[in-house]
């Protein structure tokens, strides 16, 4: 009996989403391939920090709650087309010394058998606002 994969939709894309706002580590990894990759928006390298496989992928997502504690990802919007597809949204959270971030931001996936096997992650680069400043002007 041949296995149904489950077809990538939209509203998988927003059940992640809404995994990254609970920070629920467990149900994100539910949602990543054996041999995930993560490359995250920020770090030394070319595609920023390159996180491959599950329990690298794991650290990686944990890293960002970490620096951002109240991290959101709010007013998302999802595409899928294939194997491919897209998460844009605004995110928000405050730095451990107070400073505050507001950026636009966007989610590149490639999935593999139903899971996401690739999140390459892009957002604005805007310097942090200070501690009660409002960045949203």
């Amino acid at each position: 009996m041949a296995t149904t994969i489950p077809e990538p939709t939209t509203d998988v894309l927003q059940a992640f989403a809404d995994a990254w706002n609970r920070h629920d580590i467990d149900a994100l990894m539910s949602f990543m391939t054996d041999d995930c990759v993560f490359e995250s928006s920020a770090g030394p390298d070319i595609c920023g920090t390159r996180y491959a496989g599950r329990e690298a992928v794991r650290a990686g997502f944990a890293e960002v709650w970490a620096t951002f504690p109240d991290a959101h990802w709010g007013h998302a919007r999802h595409w899928v087309q294939g194997e491919r597809g897209v998460s844009e949204w605004t995110f928000t959270g405050t730095r451990a010394d107070g400073s505050r971030v507001e950026v636009h931001g966007c989610d590149l996936f490639t999935f593999r058998d139903g899971k996401i096997a690739l999140k390459n992650s892009y957002r604005k680069n805007r310097p942090p606002a200070s501690a009660g400043t409002n960045q949203s002007r």
